[in-house]
């Protein structure tokens, strides 16, 4: 520390501290860990304070969103886009003509035959919708009523990493903000004490296509838009416990002492990523008591545990994370982020599908289930659905009981319940092979500026600018899907 820093905090009293920055945004920061005192200053200048709820652009229909990312690309014929048209042509070569009409991957380039393969699992319909589902989701067959399912999805990405970036960003490219992170922005907080967006990662039975943290970062956005990740284990948020030797009044007083540091650093370069560090700070303090509480699923009963699966009791799995995000739901935090791993099946899918759909099913359908009876479906957005679809044709080797299929950009399947979507809806229809959208195309963007819109925000309108132009979630793309709202 040099000297001329020494001096000025040995000349300043907190008080005269406080008193000279009463008008600046450090003190609003700090005012919540400091004491009610400063509270006529955070009151005045509520438009500089990240820790008070924005205002939408106009009425939101969902006041928050429970996102349900199946990464690695769930086979839509294997799961809500029932083919049996495919059953005719099964064994038999796709059609040259219909396979030029989308781009298909390095992977099956050097394939010498292309045979079209059906699902071996059989479809039924339910409820009053006549929605059709694969017998391998039992439990989401009797929460069907309550969904709006998007058969007619397609993307612009055709691998991993590019089409998880895509949907959750808006780029193929890293270092731009996620949707959290740009409802964080665009609507502040609902909750002081926890995060706005919060991730939680589960891993699968079997091998999984690894994910990148970029998918959950603020990119260009302040720091404290960056999804936080809640990990299973003793230490849910990497750092956030103390020291060994340091309690709570320890390190209240470091996080105050370390915040007047940042003031003054501000008050000379008035750098903002510094009004993020406090932000930070204080945010870290918070969560000390918050994260425990809401991470105790110990006092949930056990009729409830039977509702999410035994899977429920296991930390880390997904059943136990979706348990997690009811009660962040019910916290209003804004963005609840869970990924599932495992859904890349270039080989072996019948089995491989099998077990996911068993380490999923109940505990997606008990979400919906237990949403509804607390009352939050009607204001908490939940979205089931991965980066892209699967091929009508097998990649590799085609068995009776054994086949695998490649990447698909072209069409895929989601499916979306609660806030402002119509229930019992079937929206959009591909071809009789699952392989081009012929009614009703919802293109990713138009996926992203729907759910923003559902939020109470404009996507046209939701801008940051960065190096020297204004960017948005949708780029300069993307429409809302009106047929999908109530």
């Amino acid at each position: 520390m040099d000297d001329f820093l020494k001096h000025k905090i040995e000349v300043t009293t907190r008080r005269d501290f406080l008193k000279k920055s009463s008008l600046g945004f450090g003190s609003i920061a700090l005012s919540s860990i400091l004491g009610p005192t400063f509270g006529s200053a955070q009151n005045s200048l509520p438009h500089m304070n990240p820790l008070v709820r924005k205002t939408p652009h106009f009425v939101p229909k969902a006041k928050r969103v429970i996102y349900l990312f199946q990464s690695g690309g769930p086979s839509q014929i294997e799961t809500y886009d029932y083919k049996p048209a495919l059953s005719k042509w099964h064994g038999q070569e796709i059609p040259p003509s219909l396979k030029k009409t989308q781009r298909n991957s390095g992977m099956v380039e050097g394939q010498s035959s292309y045979p079209l393969v059906k699902s071996i699992y059989d479809f039924k319909q339910y409820g009053d919708s006549g929605a059709w589902v694969s017998e391998l989701f039992p439990n989401t067959a009797e929460i069907v009523d309550e969904l709006c399912i998007i058969k007619s999805m397609y993307t612009d990405a055709i691998n991993h990493e590019p089409a998880v970036m895509f949907v959750q960003t808006g780029s193929q490219l890293t270092g731009r903000p996620s949707i959290g992170s740009w409802l964080s922005y665009g609507l502040g907080s609902d909750n002081k004490d926890l995060p706005d967006f919060i991730v939680m990662v589960s891993k699968s039975h079997s091998g999984a296509q690894p994910l990148n943290s970029a998918s959950w970062s603020n990119g260009f956005l302040p720091s404290h838009h960056q999804g936080v990740q809640l990990r299973s284990g003793k230490e849910p948020v990497l750092y956030l416990n103390n020291p060994h030797g340091v309690d709570h009044g320890d390190r209240k007083r470091a996080i105050n002492f370390i915040n007047e540091l940042n003031q003054l650093q501000f008050d000379s370069y008035h750098d903002t990523m510094i009004l993020s560090q406090i932000k930070q700070y204080e945010m870290a303090y918070r969560m000390q008591k918050s994260v425990p509480d809401a991470l105790n699923v110990k006092e949930e009963p056990e009729h409830i545990y039977d509702l999410y699966g035994k899977d429920a009791k296991i930390p880390g799995t997904y059943a136990a994370n979706c348990l997690q995000a009811r009660r962040l739901a019910e916290r209003d935090v804004k963005f609840i982020q869970l990924y599932h791993t495992g859904w890349d099946q270039h080989g072996n899918l019948p089995s491989q599908i099998k077990k996911q759909a068993l380490a999923t099913d109940q505990a997606t359908a008990g979400l919906i289930k237990d949403l509804k009876q607390r009352g939050l479906l009607e204001d908490t957005l939940v979205i089931w659905g991965g980066e892209f679809g699967r091929t009508s044709f097998s990649q590799g080797r085609l068995t009776p009981e054994n086949y695998g299929r490649d990447h698909h950009p072209g069409c895929f399947t989601m499916w979306m319940a609660g806030a402002g979507v119509k229930k019992g809806l079937i929206y959009g229809k591909t071809d009789d092979f699952s392989y081009n959208v012929v009614e009703n195309p919802v293109h990713v963007h138009d996926f992203q500026a729907t759910l923003l819109h559902l939020m109470g925000l404009n996507h046209e309108k939701l801008t940051f600018k960065h190096q020297g132009r204004r960017y948005r979630l949708t780029d300069v793309h993307g429409k809302v899907v009106d047929d999908l709202l109530m």
